[in-house]
């Protein structure tokens, strides 16, 4: 199960106060994420990419304009929004199944009920024989796989993901995008994908959205056609970046 995500006349400033005016990070923007869409977020360091995604969350609250996920308005964060971050921030102590496990408690599962949807989501991110594992005994890749393991493991709606291969090597990097790309197409979950990386981008999902601009603005809207990579998008995309 998905729900679409709409932003309207989105806009977002910081560090407003009595005596000197908020600084705009984004323009009013305006996105229509269908239930079931994979969507890139693209753009340079600084464009407002992560705050979007933030609004989204609930975690950065809008200056004016809304955000709403199946029709109803974000007020803050909820388990039918899940967050993959690039840092794993994972807990040290706890293993790869205790880890997932505790993420899941705010939804005042039982016990048992808990460990079962911890085991069966490593078991969907391929790292079942990792479980019992503590985090310094997993290589970045798996701790990543844990991290999205945590973000699945609540069944969320929309899955928003924050560069989350941006640390990883070139190899593993590919690894996990295929593995995304393979659960998105089993689960039918809305993604919204932060990247800085137009290859990156134009793998994964099916539009990418380009964001640019201090404060940041929507430059252009491509839809990704099946296939091979286009090289024509590719470089279009390129030339907007180079004008961002």
């Amino acid at each position: 199960m998905s729900r679409g995500v709409r932003l309207e006349e989105l806009s977002v400033a910081y560090g407003g106060t009595r005596r000197r005016a908020a600084v705009p990070v984004l323009d009013p923007i305006e996105l229509d994420l269908p239930a079931g869409s994979f969507t890139a977020l693209l753009g340079p360091s600084g464009c407002g990419k992560s705050t979007v995604l933030g609004s989204v969350a609930g975690f950065v609250r809008p200056t004016a304009g809304r955000v709403s996920v199946g029709g109803v308005p974000v007020a803050g964060p909820g388990p039918d929004r899940g967050v993959v971050f690039q840092q794993y921030a994972l807990f040290p102590w706890r293993t790869a199944r205790g880890n997932v496990e505790f993420a899941l408690k705010r939804l005042g599962l039982p016990r048992a009920q808990r460990r079962r949807r911890a085991l069966e989501a490593l078991v969907e991110v391929g790292l079942a024989e990792g479980a019992e594992k503590y985090p310094a005994q997993l290589s970045g890749g798996m701790q990543q796989r844990v991290a999205l393991a945590r973000a699945l493991a609540a069944e969320p709606e929309v899955l928003l993901m924050d560069e989350p291969f941006g640390a990883l090597d070139t190899l593993t990097r590919t690894r996990m995008q295929a593995l995304l790309r393979e659960l998105w197409q089993r689960t039918g979950t809305t993604v919204l994908f932060v990247t800085h990386d137009i290859d990156e981008a134009l793998a994964l999902a099916g539009r990418v959205v380009v964001l640019g601009g201090a404060p940041g603005r929507v430059l252009a809207d491509h839809t990704v056609p099946d296939g091979p990579p286009d090289p024509d998008l590719r470089a279009l995309i390129a030339r907007r970046l180079g004008a961002a």
